[in-house]
């Protein structure tokens, strides 16, 4: 479809978000008063602009303008330069003062204040230092519009211009020009693809060195991301490199040795004789949680052991529960061990050596904080224990760097955790450069407990942080392996320690909690989980749809991915009604009433909890849209663990339907009663330790819905998709 173009004046901003420029504006244009919206960074009142994209219309608000490209036009007239000096968009400059200006310079204000600014200082009341501030403001200003303008034609949203511009500063079309590949090398979110389209554009060489390197950084984060790999083998990453750029091997070698030299790479022999190659930010992380976890070790005393024998009978009394001698053995290591690994499956009293732990502890008058990876393992954490754990993000106080930038961790070497003890739960999902911060910011002399499950799925970032530090054997860790009584009546715990052993589940026994209900179809596969959460189990055990069932599919796509059931489930469980509002993105929509998961962290979301409030909402979160006000375009959510926090409709991309989740999304988290599709696909989604994960999310009850030979083939399936990572071989290495 043909694309309109509009010219006009900017009216009024009827919204803004500051930090992606998504802007709501009225324009005059044509004798007519629009409203528009797009991603236009620092548009202000008077600004003339040219607009190109479509029109847009429904019953919420009416016809609007969807602008796809702009440009800004220079304000020629006096009235315009003096309504747009007037807006406040550029720094020191009000009404009066650019009253004044206008008045000495007319047409060629905006010429002046650019090329000549010391001639300001010449109206009275503008000092030659605010002339220069107008200057440096106008002219910033003037390189976010060149920056946007620069890469919209590559196919670079305003959005991510307005970050390459906030990361590469004022200057930023010219050292894109001369090097286009720092486009992916420095933001997050614009590809090697589209840098490599800017390249080609500017006729520059496949073989430009610039391209070699980036290509061999961006084949390296890539497996990172999609594969876990905090390394790639020397063959690996030159066939892989030499594939993505279309050149010969030999070039790319020339270029890996180039990296090098400038310590944007690190190359490590293998025992084999071959070579692995590692991004500079790994090979640091990996070295740093090593060097860390080897300086806090330190091995108990038979005195120091012998001193928690009281506290330990003085917590078995109050919780009235008998610890075994694995259990009290635990304990005595990690309150005197320095660093100590605790990992078990469901059922083996992980949970009760966390409330001995904390017992112990504050009889010993030690300040310790507790915390998990995610905010519902982190909840999960407190109500099990009686005390607030905190995310890490939140423990390490996350936040944008005073320039406003990247997001970073108040929390690190300089300035670290105020306690003498950090326990951590769901350590599997901690990934290599989490790990890194949480533990830059562990004082010397801390003590550090670490627990988890190591047979569940790995972290969804890079590495394999706990079944490294596990493997290494250098630091000490305790097995957990007895299930207790209470634990062993439960088929779900039962069950679980079946599938990790390899062993087909006990299902559908009476009176209990792990059943199996047998489909032959996809459809009907579909169809008997729709009926399951919209009636049955809320009729025969009271769960509450939205807060007590969770499906967890081990697929995005197909008619039994998430995408699918999510569309499905939210028409029976959430349908359409006048009473409820609603907002349309792309081939999805939110309504009131929606469970929904945010997708990306966002650490600068403010939130409020009671008289409680803090910035950051993390990938995981999940809750359920409270309001939407089409007047202000805002969304509500109210999320599991009570934080409210208000989206405006720019941000809604940051949200997904969670009726159903993928059973990496549902790791780390505890729910009443999982659902899950048990169907052939592909076998690396067909795993044991998937399964493992998705049954040891539920509390009450598992309901298996779908192929029997399936179940049998994830129990047999023990096998893992290799993850490249250099943290064991760190812990080792100076042994």
């Amino acid at each position: 479809m043909e694309k309109e173009k509009l010219e006009g004046i900017v009216e009024s901003i009827i919204f803004t978000n500051e930090q992606n420029g998504y802007t709501v504006f009225d324009l005059s244009a044509d004798n007519a008063l629009i409203t528009a919206v797009g991603y236009i960074p620092g548009l202000a009142v008077g600004e003339s602009v040219s607009l190109t994209g479509e029109w847009t219309s429904n019953s919420a608000y009416g016809e609007q303008f969807k602008v796809e490209y702009f440009e800004r036009l220079t304000p020629k007239e006096e009235g315009a330069i003096l309504l747009y000096l007037s807006s406040g968009i550029v720094k020191g400059v009000r009404e009066s003062t650019a009253k004044k200006i206008v008045d000495v310079f007319g047409s060629d204000t905006l010429k002046i204040i650019s090329e000549n600014p010391k001639r300001l200082a010449e109206i009275k009341g503008i000092s030659l230092e605010k002339a220069m501030q107008i200057h440096d403001s106008y002219i910033n200003k003037q390189s976010v519009q060149n920056t946007v303008m620069y890469l919209q034609p590559y196919g670079v949203s305003a959005e991510f211009a307005l970050k390459a511009h906030q990361e590469l500063g004022s200057n930023a079309v010219e050292i894109i020009k001369d090097n286009p590949y720092i486009l992916c090398d420095k933001i997050a979110g614009i590809s090697f693809e589209t840098a490599d389209k800017i390249a080609k554009a500017m006729s520059i060489s496949p073989l430009h060195k610039g391209r070699i390197k980036s290509g061999i950084q961006y084949v390296l984060m890539q497996c990172s991301v999609s594969l876990g790999h905090t390394y790639l083998p020397e063959n690996e990453l030159i066939s892989y490199t030499s594939h993505l750029l279309g050149i010969d091997e030999f070039d790319v070698e020339n270029q890996i040795t180039a990296l090098l030299s400038e310590k944007q790479l690190y190359g490590f022999d293998t025992y084999e004789g071959g070579k692995d190659y590692q991004l500079a930010l790994f090979t640091k992380a990996e070295k740093s949680i090593a060097d860390k976890l080897l300086s806090l070790r330190k091995v108990p005393s038979e005195k120091e052991k012998e001193s928690l024998n009281k506290c330990i009978k003085d917590s078995e009394e109050k919780s009235g529960i008998q610890l075994s001698e694995e259990q009290k053995s635990a304990v005595k290591q990690a309150v005197f061990g320095g660093v100590t690994v605790i990992t078990g499956g469901p059922g083996t009293g992980k949970t009760t050596i966390i409330r001995t732990i904390i017992d112990c502890l504050s009889s010993l008058d030690k300040k310790f904080s507790l915390a998990a990876p995610t905010g519902r393992a982190a909840k999960h954490m407190s109500d099990s224990c009686g005390i607030e754990a905190k995310t890490i993000h939140r423990l390490l106080e996350i936040g944008y760097l005073s320039d406003g930038g990247r997001p970073g961790f108040a929390r690190d070497v300089d300035n670290p955790i105020e306690a003498d003890f950090v326990i951590v739960d769901e350590v599997s999902m901690v990934d290599t450069l989490l790990m890194y911060s949480l533990l830059s910011a562990v004082a010397p002399g801390c003590g550090l407990i670490l627990l988890g499950d190591s047979d569940q799925l790995p972290s969804v970032g890079a590495g394999s942080v706990l079944k490294d530090i596990i493997l290494c054997d250098m630091i000490k860790c305790v097995k957990l392996t007895h299930i207790y009584r209470q634990a062993a009546e439960s088929m779900i715990v039962l069950n679980a320690h079946k599938i990790n052993n390899g062993e087909m589940p006990i299902l559908n026994k009476s009176d209990n909690d792990f059943f199996f209900m047998s489909r032959t179809s996809s459809s009907q596969i579909a169809d008997t989980i729709l009926q399951l959460c919209s009636g049955r189990l809320s009729k025969t055990y009271g769960f509450d749809p939205m807060t007590d069932i969770q499906v967890l599919t081990p697929i995005k796509k197909s008619i039994l991915g998430v995408y699918n059931l999510n569309s499905m489930l939210q028409e029976v469980l959430n349908p359409p009604s006048i009473n409820k509002a609603e907002h349309r993105f792309g081939d999805s929509v939110l309504r009131e009433g929606d469970k929904v998961m945010q997708m990306e962290n966002n650490y600068n979301a403010s939130w409020v909890k009671g008289d409680l409030n803090g910035t950051g909402v993390y990938n995981g979160d999940i809750g359920v849209v409270k309001k939407m006000n089409s007047h202000s375009r805002t969304i509500l959510i109210h999320f599991d663990d009570g934080r409210e926090v208000t989206y405006d409709f720019a941000e809604v991309r940051e949200l997904s339907l969670a009726y159903a989740v993928t059973v990496h999304k549902g790791q780390g988290s505890e729910f009443e009663c999982i659902v899950m599709p048990v169907f052939k696909c592909a076998p690396l989604l067909m795993t044991r330790n998937l399964f493992y994960t998705a049954v040891t999310r539920a509390k009450s009850l598992v309901v298996l819905v779908g192929d029997y030979d399936a179940i049998g083939y994830m129990v047999k399936n023990n096998s893992e998709q290799k993850r490249y990572s250099g943290l064991v071989d760190r812990l080792t290495e100076n042994q």
